[in-house]
């Protein structure tokens, strides 16, 4: 059974990863507008991504004994100025989700949920993951340049394969 302070941060995560998953369809859909396909792509990879995340919240909320609450999602910013903006935001709102799930993994190993602390282990896998993805492709939009052609058409075209330059496999061999 849930303690009630571990169901409500838990719920709270699942608004977040909600509104995650709702800026991240917000940007695809700004970079399909603009031709950007291989953006468009990687944000709405994403943003169903992020609906999964919630969704597995969600599921271990209910299994738990606790009643998982399905938020309203409010509307996500939807102009940006250029792609650069886009991925900084990313990766602001990765680092905010990194920030929230180690705050649930603390408090739930403070209230000796050990159950709820094991589940959050896959999210701080994921956050690791998530974070170096976001900084690996600021730096290859870095190398991109800003200009539209050349290099700008190659990123957005090998965008959607892009890989985090971290995992956690690497970080154990020393790699």
């Amino acid at each position: 059974m849930l303690k009630p302070d571990i169901e409500k941060i838990l719920n709270k995560q699942v608004s977040l990863e909600g509104e995650s998953s709702a800026l991240y369809l917000s940007i695809g859909s700004w970079a399909e507008s603009k031709g950007f396909h291989g953006v468009a792509e990687f944000f709405y990879s994403h943003s169903e991504e992020e609906r999964a995340h919630m969704l597995k919240l969600i599921k271990f909320i209910n299994e738990r004994g606790g009643k998982a609450e399905i938020p309203a999602i409010s509307k996500p910013k939807s102009g940006f100025k250029d792609v650069k903006e886009v991925f900084n935001l990313l990766l602001e709102t990765e680092r905010e989700n990194t920030q929230r799930v180690s705050e649930i993994v603390h408090k739930s190993l403070k209230a000796g949920d050990y159950t709820t602390h094991n589940f959050m282990q896959w999210y701080v896998t994921e956050q690791m993951e998530e974070e170096a993805l976001a900084q690996t492709v600021l730096e290859k939009l870095e190398m991109a340049g800003d200009s539209p052609g050349g290099g700008f058409y190659l990123f957005d075209r090998d965008l959607p394969g892009f890989k985090a330059s971290f995992t956690p496999d690497s970080a154990d061999s020393g790699n």
